[in-house]
């Protein structure tokens, strides 16, 4: 079954780019498409749907292509086809031109794959997010569903990953103890990219997790911003808890981030 024209404007704004949505409004006279038709536009020209073909999507290809260049947000324009258009009808088509932005890339990197990761992926990839999970243990992984938005990495060294990680992506290392998680955090402590890094834990660990990185030679500053124990504290110690506290403390950091807020 084709997909309706709508469900073709979400692809594409799934696919990261911005692009104009022109619809016929209104037309009087003689038209070449109906009320309601669409047109997708991107930087480069023509994407999808038709407003009816010829001159008069000449033009309406070739507006659009101007609003992407100047950032309009959106646009109506009026146009006699004799006229205006050039066009041997003699109607007059009005179009609203919208610029659809493409979706913020939210990224996520999950280190482990144990019973709270889980439980936190499967929760994420419920938002508006892409996620990355990385596990020594194959069988870990391989409980995770498949899904587009999650990346799952087999890797023995963790912390090599870290280095491939764009920067702004959150940072959640629960993984199998204290030994694997140190070097993560080192790793995204030294790059010094990444707005929130956390870490499952105690208030015990926290305290030997810090000591550990100041004895490193991390920056306090750095370790200040820590999160550890990770997650709101509400909630008990199952899993299922524990994942819906983490995905809390994670909205709330990307809104205080996306505000500017560096407090």
């Amino acid at each position: 079954m084709s997909k309706t024209i709508n469900e073709r404007i979400h692809d594409y704004q799934e696919s990261g780019h911005s692009f104009i949505v022109a619809t016929i409004v209104k037309t009087k006279g003689s038209a070449p498409q109906e009320v309601g038709a669409k047109i997708i536009v991107g930087p480069d020209g023509y994407l999808d749907g038709t407003v009816g073909g010829g001159k008069v999507e000449e033009r309406v290809i070739a507006h659009s292509k101007q609003m992407l260049k100047t950032n309009e947000t959106f646009d109506y324009a009026e146009w006699n086809l004799q006229t205006d258009i050039k066009m041997t009808c003699g109607g007059v088509v009005s179009f609203f031109f919208e610029l659809v932005q493409k979706k913020p890339s939210w990224e996520i990197a999950v280190f482990g794959a144990g019973h709270v990761a889980q439980e936190l992926v499967r929760t994420l990839l419920k938002l508006e997010c892409s996620i990355t999970c990385a596990d020594p243990r194959m069988d870990w992984l391989n409980k995770l569903p498949d899904h587009h938005k999650l990346t799952k990495i087999h890797t023995e060294v963790m912390k090599d990953v870290v280095q491939t990680l764009t920067p702004g992506t959150f940072i959640a290392s629960m993984t199998m103890g204290h030994a694997f998680d140190v070097p993560v955090l080192i790793a995204a402590m030294e790059r010094n990219v990444f707005p929130y890094i956390g870490v499952i834990g105690s208030d015990q660990k926290a305290a030997t997790i810090r000591s550990d990185l100041k004895n490193h030679g991390i920056n306090y500053e750095w370790i200040k911003k820590l999160f550890c124990p990770i997650g709101e504290s509400f909630g008990n110690n199952t899993p299922a808890e524990i994942a819906i506290s983490i995905t809390a403390q994670l909205i709330k950091e990307r809104e205080r981030f996306i505000s500017g807020d560096k407090s």
